[in-house]
């Protein structure tokens, strides 16, 4: 399990670099190196680390462990084929860990970014509403049960589709430099990550790069299936470009039109939900 968890964080950080230079790329700059968000990490850790003395110090050091230790959980939950609703759990941890990120500095931008990360929490609607769409179809919130539904009736990509849109909207919502990144908008300097510096923001790229490739790791196992390890990161690498596309070409979004969106978006899955209810029963 440590060798995949570092396996993962290797390729998290590195799937961070190809976001930044694709993005780049559509916007006509030459952009930074794939390895880039892998050598901030390795800067990071070897800069100089304090604590603000407006912090709150248990709280400013504990975020980033429990960043690294929910996201580490969530990926052995996929690979042990667990409850689709512990790591739906585990999502909501990490938007507490967002808002305790930005309280725990005293710094005002990172308050603000605490604040914006609460109404982001639109975007759990969508993934709520997926999870019970993926339910109607397969009867079961066990993901391994999930991955063997599709090898016998093809995947819930094709089969569940709008479900499996919602999930990418969830994934977008979650993006840096994205439409719905108003977490880290520019006029609140870094956001909620403002004041972490050094070890402490070395850790929060760990935990951040376990978050991307949980996410995009989830959207193959539940939509397309299980498949051989490079056939599946294929399919992420994938998934990933398209986000980066998207972000390239969107600008970031208000928070009021953020929730917006998103609610929408969950609205027309609930009468998704309620037209597979009555058709099937």
């Amino acid at each position: 399990m440590i060798e995949y968890l570092l396996f993962a964080t290797f390729v998290g950080l590195l799937f961070h670099g190809i976001h930044r230079k694709v993005i780049a790329r559509a916007q006509g700059r030459p952009g930074p190196p794939i390895w880039q968000e892998i050598l901030h990490v390795l800067k990071f850790s070897f800069k100089e680390t304090w604590i603000p003395k407006t912090a709150s110090q248990t709280l400013f050091v504990a975020v980033v462990f429990v960043a690294i230790g929910i996201w580490g959980a969530a990926l052995y939950l996929l690979l042990s084929g667990g409850s689709l609703l512990l790591l739906f759990g585990i999502y909501l941890i990490h938007k507490i860990v967002e808002h305790g990120m930005g309280l725990s500095s005293g710094s005002p931008y990172g308050k603000f970014g605490a604040i914006r990360s609460v109404i982001s929490a639109a975007s759990e609607l969508p993934l709520l509403a997926t999870v019970v769409a993926i339910y109607f179809f397969t009867h079961s919130l066990s993901i391994a049960d999930i991955a063997a539904y599709q090898q016998v009736h093809g995947p819930l990509l094709v089969i569940a589709f709008p479900a499996a849109a919602a999930m990418y909207l969830v994934i977008l919502s979650k993006m840096h430099y994205g439409p719905f990144s108003i977490i880290e908008a520019k006029e609140i300097v870094s956001g909620n990550m403002t004041e972490h510096f050094g070890v402490w923001r070395a850790g929060l790229e760990v935990g951040y790069a376990l978050k991307t490739y949980v996410l995009l790791y989830a959207f193959v196992l539940l939509f397309i299936g299980q498949l051989p390890l490079a056939l599946t990161l294929l399919l992420m690498l994938l998934i990933l470009v398209s986000l980066s596309f998207v972000c390239a070409v969107t600008p970031m979004l208000s928070p009021y039109d953020t929730v917006t969106i998103q609610t929408l978006v969950t609205g027309a899955l609930v009468v998704y939900i309620i037209v597979l209810g009555v058709v099937m029963g």
